[in-house]
């Protein structure tokens, strides 16, 4: 029988995307040490059920809540109705150790399309799909953490995290919008870093190595992107979940606490090559 070591006992993660990837081991591995879970997503009736059966058995085994909300985290009535649903259940104050950012949630397509005709090639990326995506992929962040910390669920020395890639930096077919939006989501967690600091609040980012998820099998070619990075890796394999959900417990322990501003790559070194 499983022994909860309750190291987070009594805290709270706020996860935006929390149904697959990242998210997902996430949820388990902040559960395993103790700390109960708030996993927003968007999935089907069908997908909804079976998640939800998952996070049942996933709070049995570790003694925790997780509380599923299968709602539209990028809209402000979801936002506010999941702080006033999240406050009824929870009843407390500063009880929020984490807000993960973990959306995937954008559009791929190329800058010009390869057709002058608009019936023809693929649709090209339009100043909306940009707007759309980097919402979605990067300043919705702040929106969560000023709408959390305006309800005042923010412990003291809480941790807020963000997702980048190695694209928000070099060419990926199809990534143009996700790529602007990785890059405004470095430099806004910069600023947030500073800025929210007197609250309590630190703000860090993960640039995860090359990881077979459902958002990277999205991307044109992702096949070759695996196999590219399992050849750049160092320890020859890619990236998986659960390295990053093991990096995302260790941001918030007490002995991350001076740990602020930083993009940390979790990636076994394939960044280096």
């Amino acid at each position: 029988m499983y022994k909860n070591n309750k190291q987070f006992s009594g805290s709270w993660a706020i996860i935006l995307g929390g149904s697959s990837g990242f998210g997902m081991a996430s949820v388990e591995k902040l559960a395993m040490h103790g700390m109960n879970i708030a996993a927003l997503y968007r999935e089907t009736a069908i997908t909804d059920r079976a998640l939800k059966e998952k996070f049942t058995a996933l709070a049995a085994k570790y003694e925790v809540q997780i509380l599923p909300f299968n709602i539209n985290a990028l809209d402000v009535l979801g936002r506010n109705g999941f702080i006033e649903q999240f406050s009824s259940v929870v009843k407390s104050k500063y009880c929020v150790k984490l807000l993960l950012h973990s959306i995937a949630r954008g559009n791929l397509k190329p800058l010009i399309s390869e057709s002058s005709q608009s019936d023809k090639g693929q649709p090209e990326l339009s100043i909306e799909d940009i707007r759309y995506t980097t919402y979605a992929m990067a300043t919705s962040i702040l929106d969560w953490a000023r709408t959390i910390l305006d309800a005042e669920l923010f412990e003291e020395d809480a941790r807020i995290i963000g997702l980048t890639s190695e694209g928000a930096h070099k060419y990926w077919d199809g990534y143009a919008a996700v790529s602007i939006a990785k890059a405004s989501l470095e430099s806004l967690t910069t600023y947030m870093a500073v800025e929210l600091s007197k609250f309590g609040l630190k703000t860090n980012l993960i640039q995860a190595g090359i990881t077979e998820t459902p958002s990277l099998k999205m991307i044109p070619e992702s096949d070759k992107l695996i196999e590219v990075a399992k050849q750049r890796n160092p320890l020859g394999r890619i990236t998986k979940p659960e390295d990053v959900a093991n990096v995302i417990y260790l941001l918030c322990t007490a002995e991350a606490a001076w740990i602020n501003g930083a993009l940390i790559h979790v990636d076994g070194g394939e960044h280096c090559k």
